[in-house]
């Protein structure tokens, strides 16, 4: 196995080799940056040096350019500053310019105003002369009328003549009333035309002064949006004039390189600055010690066997590719097995968690704190005796599950799943001197007369119960004896299930869960099922969802139908008055043989339903809702 250190030793020299480049790149930026630094201090000392006069000439010439640049740029800032001097005379010039305008517009506007509320009073007065002219006149027609109306009485009535001399006088009076009124009509249509031919004059005169202040204000923005544009290609200018003084800064770097590098290997130090040149001979050294390492590593690699290399970085390529392959197999498999024997007929699953935070739960074992407990191990069984773990809150789920052998004897398996690592309660169990340790296959098994056995067959799982039961489990679990596959269709159902629901049960025999438990449901729903599932919350209010399946697709969809018609008669509870359902459930087909039901369940109901799961309540329980 010498190859696979060899391997290793090349990987750290590797290492090594990569974090010695990384920091021999950073000090040879400091070590240039420095050589700049004392180039730049000491341009006049290597003005003694013949061949630096390249250098010195072309630092001349680029500092002249860089005066060039820099007179633009000053040219350019005081063009700006004369621009922005012009955009804020031209700003005072409008506001001046508006207030005057503003101070003609003032009287105008106050003259049309007065015009309009005059021409508005004479509307009103014409509007009211003409209002008691249809007045008169429909007085005029209304004593017509009456004068009308009394002489066509028959027989005429007595005071006929007075009542007629009395109508004719007040008609006499109004078309006097009338000719005044139109008299008056005239002088008002007058006074409204004089007005409005005022109000047009002043509002002709308004909109001079409007135009005018209009005229103004756009000059005046115009001429602002023309130094702004001459404001920004200036600045855009400026911009690039830097931009050109610090390229032509950087293109002196060169000179300065060439001259710090003289005065370093002469060791001539600026007076002004001579800590640059210490700095520059203390990144020279750290530059050749990490060159020499450099050399020293890649010397250890050289001497290293390369056929030894060879066959770890075989190795290594072969692990990989193993992996590769196993990986998405074991991440494809199964993750969530229950390990329970083939012959199973029915399961029944309680969260512990939903079964604890539940609203119901809470409720009855706050009411009936005497009941409750004996309710909770009816529905655990066997796992009520597991020492070590506290089931409410160290157990996610408790399994249980029932089948039948061949001489008709009902078996019952129990398995907890833990919400942690159950070495603790492993190593309490092994402590116990009234519990006697025996093996199947190397695998431990505890067991305590008289007939309390406890298996670990997960990490987090339990095996609780009778001996030969317990004793199937791990032979399921080491596969000496074949498990309830995922395939199944009694776990494919069960699976179905929701599974954050606090209570889940399933039969592939609903006739014999009589059997197994008091009875639940009705004699008709039991018997026209093959396969029977049901998932119950019990938060407020209860939820339960079952499924159903059913032997032909005829007889699904004559279930169905039947349900919707008569729900009463397939859900409710047996020997009992109670229905499960508070509105009529939810009917879905799926498939072609199978229908799910979904419902809401009353607490009265969902109480009885427990207690019967648990074999808590009386035999015989006939209670109306």
């Amino acid at each position: 196995m010498s190859f696979i250190r060899t391997g290793f030793r090349e990987i750290a020299l590797k290492v090594r080799r990569q974090r010695t480049r990384l920091a021999l790149r950073h000090e040879k930026r400091l070590l240039q940056k420095s050589e700049i630094n004392l180039g730049r201090e000491g341009t006049t000392q290597a003005a003694n040096f013949p061949e630096l006069r390249n250098e010195i000439v072309a630092l001349k010439k680029l500092e002249q350019e860089q005066k060039e640049v820099a007179l633009r740029i000053a040219q350019i800032e005081e063009g700006i500053k004369n621009i922005e001097a012009n955009r804020q005379q031209n700003a005072r010039e409008q506001n001046a310019a508006i207030a005057k305008l503003e101070a003609e517009k003032r009287p105008l506007l106050q003259h049309r105003n007065q015009a309009k509320n005059t021409v508005d009073l004479c509307e009103r007065e014409l509007a009211a002369v003409e209002r008691r002219i249809q007045e008169n006149d429909a007085a005029d027609r209304e004593l017509l009328k009456q004068l009308s109306d009394l002489q066509a009485l028959n027989p005429p009535p007595t005071d006929l003549e007075a009542r007629s001399t009395n109508i004719d006088a007040r008609r006499a009076r109004l078309p006097e009333e009338r000719a005044e009124l139109v008299r008056a009509r005239l002088g008002s249509a007058d006074a409204a035309r004089l007005a409005r031919e005022k109000l047009i004059a002043a509002e002709a005169e308004l909109s001079v002064v409007e135009k005018n202040i209009e005229r103004v204000r756009t000059e005046f923005e115009a001429r602002d949006r023309t130094l702004n544009e001459n404001i920004r290609v200036q600045q855009e200018a400026v911009r690039e004039a830097r931009a050109h003084h610090q390229t032509v800064e950087e293109r002196k770097n060169p000179a300065y390189l060439n001259i710090g590098r003289h005065l370093a290997a002469q060791g001539i130090a600026p007076p002004n600055a001579p800590h640059l040149l210490t700095e520059t001979h203390r990144r020279h050294e750290a530059v050749n010690r990490h060159l020499q390492h450099r050399a020293e590593l890649a010397l250890l690699s050289g001497q290293i066997d390369k056929q030894e290399l060879r066959k770890f970085y075989f190795s290594v390529i072969s692990v990989l590719v193993l992996l590769a392959i196993i990986l998405p197999v074991a991440f494809k498999s199964p993750h969530k097995r229950e390990w329970l024997p083939q012959e199973t007929d029915a399961i029944l699953s309680i969260n512990t968690d939903q079964f604890q935070r539940a609203d119901l739960a809470k409720r009855w074992s706050k009411d009936q704190a005497q009941i409750w407990p004996k309710i909770w191990s009816g529905l655990i069984g066997a796992a009520a005796l597991t020492p070590g773990l506290n089931l409410p809150h160290d157990a996610v789920r408790i399994t249980r599950a029932v089948a039948t052998d061949q001489s008709e004897k009902t078996r019952e398996f129990v398995l907890i799943e833990a919400r942690r690592d159950v070495s603790r309660a492993i190593r309490r169990i092994g402590e116990d001197k009234t519990f006697q340790k025996r093996t199947i296959s190397g695998l431990p098994v505890w067991e305590r007369p008289p007939g309390f056995t406890v298996a670990r067959v997960g990490p987090a799982t339990l095996a609780v119960g009778e001996r030969d039961e317990v004793d199937e489990l791990v032979r399921v679990r080491l596969g000496m004896k074949p498990d309830l596959k995922i395939t199944d269709q009694l776990f494919g159902r069960f699976q179905a299930l929701d599974q954050e629901s606090a209570l889940r049960l399933i039969s592939r025999d609903p006739p014999d869960l009589s059997r197994v438990f008091r009875p639940i449901f009705a004699r008709e729903l039991l018997d026209v099922s093959q396969l029977l599932g049901l998932a119950v919350t019990l938060q407020n209010p209860v939820k339960a969802k079952l499924l159903l399946k059913l032997n032909s697709s005829k007889s699904a969809a004559d279930f169905a139908r039947n349900l919707h018609d008569t729900p009463q008669r397939w859900l409710r509870l047996a020997d009992s008055e109670l229905l499960l359902y508070s509105q009529p459930p939810e009917i879905q087909r799926q498939g072609t043989s199978n229908v799910e039901l979904r419902f809401t369940v009353p607490e009265n109901s969902a109480r009885l339903l427990i207690e019967r799961i648990a074999k808590t309540d009386a035999p015989a329980v006939a209670t109306a809702h």
